[in-house]
């Protein structure tokens, strides 16, 4: 089933903060979710990404108060409402959303800067639980609003940045730097080839013929954090017994001479992570290039690395890019994309080519996995945007292609 997905009604978003907080909108800032083509696992090893930002954003609607109190809501969870005082230990509170909101602000006054309470209203139609960092698109949309707010003057770096450390120093995922990086910097119809030691960014026009297609498999995805930080922990060991800081000083040569010392594991989640560093700096190339078969071949093996080496993919997953790769072979590139477990595959192929791909998961995936998938046809998307006041043309995202 195609699905346009829902565009944040601004309007009704002004109405809802003004019914809440009875005072108006101060300022809002949006920042979007991410598809990763290739290069997963790769960013917290100091190696190289190449996502794109989707139109899918997560908005930040809000307005200084005079104390020093954090009143948040989500139109997302309209049930629930996130309070708490801007004091030097901030702790975990009851709302998995809420505790996004206090992770930054944990960070923030971590690192120094000035705060005062903000009413906040959260608005979001990026897809949860598929792999596409709504987690990132809220930690940099706070990150942005606290930025424009308190005159801070940071640059998207450094949100970027922050975003991360609220999530590895309050929420206990240790994840890298790429979904934030892209949430904040990412450039309309550009791919961002990321180099995450040294956070340099090359773009990458994505060729107007091809159509970026993302498949939800809608799979509830299970122990996602603690099997996440359990292969980074595994990235790490086998880095230090081939004697580097990071996997991105390693060679397939260094991996073999150091297996005995590793477990299996640690053997294999470095091979991933070596093999996949160089299939991105490829990809890029066949991106330029517009050459849709190495693209193919490059993501095919990136997948297969991910189920038999990182072993995170699932029946689900593994099914749609065979659907995929049944209904077009080589005339589509496709893969797992995110954290794995679940979540969505990304499928690149020819705007002429994107009903086969439709109609093949739409008549097998069903049948097969009892479960129904969400396809979203999309273009990459531009990064952070903020405003004072209610200024709706500085926050219209990118349409979906029809």
């Amino acid at each position: 089933m195609i699905q346009k997905g829902f565009i944040v009604d601004l309007n009704k978003l002004f109405e809802q903060f003004e019914s809440l907080f009875s005072r108006t909108v101060e300022g809002v800032s949006s920042a979007p979710g991410r598809v990763n083509l290739i290069g997963e696992f790769t960013d917290y090893n100091d190696g190289y990404v190449l996502p794109c930002a989707l139109p899918f954003r997560t908005y930040v609607a809000y307005r200084k108060r005079s104390d020093n109190i954090i009143m948040a809501y989500s139109t997302n969870y309209p049930d629930e409402c996130e309070a708490f005082e801007l004091a030097p230990a901030i702790s975990h509170g009851m709302s998995h959303w809420g505790n996004y909101v206090r992770a930054i602000a944990y960070v923030y006054k971590m690192a120094g800067y000035q705060l005062s309470g903000m009413d906040i209203l959260i608005s979001s139609n990026v897809p949860q639980g598929a792999g596409l960092s709504s987690s990132a698109a809220l930690e940099v949309a706070l990150g942005g609003a606290l930025n424009q707010a308190f005159e801070l003057d940071l640059t998207l770096e450094k949100i970027a940045l922050l975003g991360q450390q609220a999530e590895n120093y309050f929420l206990g995922c240790q994840c890298g730097i790429m979904d934030q990086l892209v949430s904040a910097k990412a450039i309309k119809n550009q791919a961002l080839m990321i180099d995450c030691m040294s956070l340099a960014i090359e773009h990458f026009s994505v060729p107007e013929e091809l159509a970026l297609i993302v498949i939800n498999s809608n799979f509830p995805r299970k122990l996602v954090e603690s099997e996440y930080n359990q292969r980074r922990r595994d990235c790490m060991n086998a880095a230090a017994k081939m004697g580097v800081s990071t996997l991105r000083q390693a060679s397939l040569n260094l991996l073999e001479e150091s297996r005995a010392l590793m477990t299996l594991n640690e053997y294999k989640r470095a091979h991933h992570v070596i093999t996949e560093n160089r299939r991105v700096l490829q990809a890029a190339k066949a991106l330029q290039e517009n050459n849709l078969q190495a693209l193919s071949e490059l993501m095919a093996e990136s997948h297969i690395s991910l189920r038999d080496n990182f072993e995170v993919t699932v029946a689900v997953t593994d099914g749609l890019v065979d659907i995929c790769h049944s209904a077009l072979g080589t005339a589509c590139a496709t893969r797992m994309t995110g954290g794995g477990f679940g979540g969505a595959v990304i499928c690149i192929c020819r705007h002429g080519d994107v009903p086969k791909i439709v109609e093949a998961v739409s008549s097998q995936y069903h049948q097969y996995f009892g479960l129904q998938e969400t396809i979203y046809v999309v273009n990459a998307a531009g990064g952070l945007m903020t405003t004072l006041g209610t200024d709706r043309s500085a926050l219209v995202s990118e349409e979906f292609l029809p």
